[in-house]
């Protein structure tokens, strides 16, 4: 992940999107319109572990550079942990994993560390897709796949859910249906999280908040990503830059005001300047958006018309970026997630 498109502004309500270490597919960002999908029922009760205000991590099965990770040297303030990434496989829709070699980590060693942090009170996933993934999900044999393979992926490693990185776009309906088996397979509430790009929560009308929206009695948290990505609307229609406090706010109260629970909503972003290729703020700037969103202060510009005191929290891409940064989101951001009322 997470090198994907880099959207730039190109005038005060139009925003193209350009590809980002790789071709990309234009987009035109509007502002929201139209009335705000109808929230479903309150969402369910947060599944096992996952506090009221968590934060998400994201830890790389490969080696990029960052510093290399075991499970266990995940820092504890991560609430959930994000694996990157399964695999598509031959048969549609469906999906596999593997420890990289490179890791020097064996399925015994990894097994014995998600359970040990499921112990220490933390919940750990599987992720699907990234920059490079190529899971598709558009019918219903290849749904059925899907929540079939992830299911089976949850048993074999003891996993508590998935998280859904699909950055080529999804199909709302085969993949609302997919989780929805998911959940009815895993016998309970499955955490299920969601990291789409800032042009795919510009408006309740799009596939990946469509998604949300459809599933909202299952989901977690979305936790979407506020890098790679040039100015884009905020709720109250105006055009807002990447890297600032008014960015993440505004973009999040989006998500907000179309239909998420506030404790479905976490601000994703690069967990060091290293981690993607434009976005990272300080852990201060994000602190700052957590503070204006549920308590309305430290806002910028942008100031939501009320707070949200249950947003979830907050995401990093990734704990080894974050490791190799000498742990400063875990520290400072993680810290502030978990002091939030």
């Amino acid at each position: 992940m997470f090198t994907s498109r880099i959207l730039t502004g190109l005038a005060a309500a139009v925003v193209a999107a350009a590809g980002f270490a790789g071709a990309g597919t234009a987009h035109a960002a509007q502002p929201p319109t139209g009335p705000a999908a109808p929230p479903s029922a309150a969402p369910a009760a947060s599944p096992r572990n996952v506090p009221k205000h968590a934060v998400t991590g994201y830890w790389q099965n490969f080696d990029n550079g960052a510093k290399v990770q075991k499970l266990g040297d995940v820092h504890e303030n991560y609430d959930i942990i994000a694996v990157a990434f399964a695999d598509a496989t031959a048969k549609p829709g469906a999906v596999d994993f593997h420890l990289d070699p490179a890791l020097n980590y064996s399925e015994d060693q990894f097994k014995a560390d998600i359970k040990a942090k499921q112990a220490a009170g933390k919940s750990v996933v599987i992720s699907i897709g990234g920059e490079k993934g190529t899971v598709s999900v558009n019918d219903a044999a290849s749904a059925a796949n899907f929540a079939d393979s992830v299911h089976a992926l949850m048993e074999k490693y003891g996993f508590d859910g998935v998280d859904i990185d699909l950055e080529n776009g999804l199909d709302a309906t085969y993949m609302s249906q997919a989780l929805k088996s998911l959940a009815a397979k895993s016998g309970g509430h499955p955490v299920i999280t969601m990291a789409p790009q800032t042009v795919d929560m510009q408006s309740p009308s799009n596939g990946y908040f469509k998604t949300a929206l459809a599933i909202k009695d299952i989901l977690t948290v979305v936790n979407m990503q506020y890098y790679n990505s040039g100015s884009m609307n905020g709720c109250d229609g105006k055009v807002y830059a990447a890297g600032s406090v008014d960015f993440l706010t505004s973009l999040a109260c989006v998500q907000l005001e179309g239909g998420l629970d506030a404790s479905q909503v976490g601000i994703g972003v690069p967990s060091s300047a290293k981690a993607a290729g434009s976005g990272y703020v300080a852990p201060s700037v994000v602190n700052a958006a957590l503070d204006c969103l549920t308590k309305g202060t430290g806002c910028g510009s942008f100031k939501p018309s009320k707070t949200y005191p249950g947003l979830r929290g907050a995401m990093a891409w990734s704990t080894n970026w974050d490791a190799a940064a000498g742990d400063a989101f875990a520290d400072q951001v993680g810290g502030h997630v978990h002091d939030l009322p």
